[in-house]
């Protein structure tokens, strides 16, 4: 970033994309491209319309492709302003939750209660905390997004040519992700998929919620019975395409909503659940398997499952029916 650049932008300028940067998502090109902006001023850019492509205005999530002409407005890039640091137990956390490693790719079983990154109120997620802790990896970029309340699998690229190669795998089906969710009721072991449009939609408070709607966009999660207790059922989900809460979502829509699941579970169902422990979502990525570049074998990562998930299923009554 030139001298220009580091004190502010006083006229909107365009920026040309290069393959380097195909397939990032606008909000994170910004916010390298802007360090010392808020986050809150990049996303409200992009929200107003202030920063176009193509001429167009976009959403937070779109991706860029090579050639794409970006729109950035005045900014003033506040070079004082005080970044907000991982703490040591975060910092710990984080290095104790590194599942894989190597020169191009990290996998991180994210634990409950920490967003992928921030924005929205969030000061500081994963890949924030990531870079701080590793600032000698100048590329850190999340491939893929989990839930604030899931925990388990995420994966981070360490070089550009990775992320892209992984999100060329995403977009078909050549990684294999799947989660371990506890459900309120007895899953049939003949349903072993929903296949059911999601729309995302906003609420009159301002929340935004994610319902099954023919309006929606095509959605398929696959199913398996793991193992059954006295009023809930342990499976595992794997989701073919990658919607907003698609997991949580197909599993209400089928009658059974994910234990602990505050947004689409009852309040009912939840308090009960708290008397044996359980104040978080049952729901953890718990297996990636995932093609390298150059290799004939993938490589399969494995999380386990966090004490307070496993203590509290210990409390549940194990059933064959």
């Amino acid at each position: 970033m030139g001298k220009s650049e580091e004190e502010g932008f006083r006229k909107a300028h365009i920026v040309v994309i290069d393959e380097n940067y195909a397939q990032q998502r606008i909000d994170n090109f910004l916010r390298q491209k802007l360090k010392g902006v808020p986050k809150t001023r990049i996303y409200r850019m992009i929200r107003k319309g202030e920063v176009r492509v193509n001429k167009g205005r976009i959403r937070p999530e779109y991706k860029l492709n090579a050639g794409d002409k970006i729109r950035i407005p005045p900014v003033t890039v506040s070079k004082n302003r005080p970044e907000v640091t991982a703490g040591r137990s975060l910092t710990n956390l984080i290095k104790a939750s590194i599942l894989y490693e190597d020169a191009a790719l990290l996998v991180i079983n994210k634990p409950s209660g920490i967003a992928v990154h921030g924005g929205s109120g969030i000061k500081l997620g994963l890949i924030e905390a990531l870079r701080q802790i590793r600032p000698e990896l100048k590329n850190l970029e999340l491939v893929h997004r989990l839930d604030r309340d899931t925990s388990g699998c995420v994966m981070i690229a360490k070089k550009r040519s990775m992320l892209k190669f992984l999100h060329e795998h995403l977009r078909g089906d050549g990684i294999d992700k799947r989660y371990l969710a506890l459900v309120v009721g007895r899953w049939p072991n003949r349903k072993q998929r929903v296949d059911v449009p999601l729309q995302k939609i906003s609420l009159p408070s301002g929340e935004r919620i994610v319902k099954a709607s023919a309006a929606g966009k095509s959605s398929l999660t696959q199913y398996r019975v793991c193992q059954r207790f006295t009023g809930y059922t342990l499976i595992e989900a794997k989701p073919v395409t990658g919607r907003t809460h698609q997991i949580r979502v197909h599993c209400q829509y089928a009658g059974h909503p994910i234990a602990g699941d505050v947004k689409y579970g009852t309040d009912a169902d939840n308090a009960l659940l708290k008397q044996i422990g359980l104040k978080r979502l049952f729901l953890h990525a718990h297996r990636l398997t995932i093609p390298l570049p150059g290799k004939q074998e993938h490589l399969t990562v494995d999380a386990a499952l966090d004490p307070v998930l496993q203590n509290s299923m210990a409390k549940l009554i194990k059933s064959d029916r």
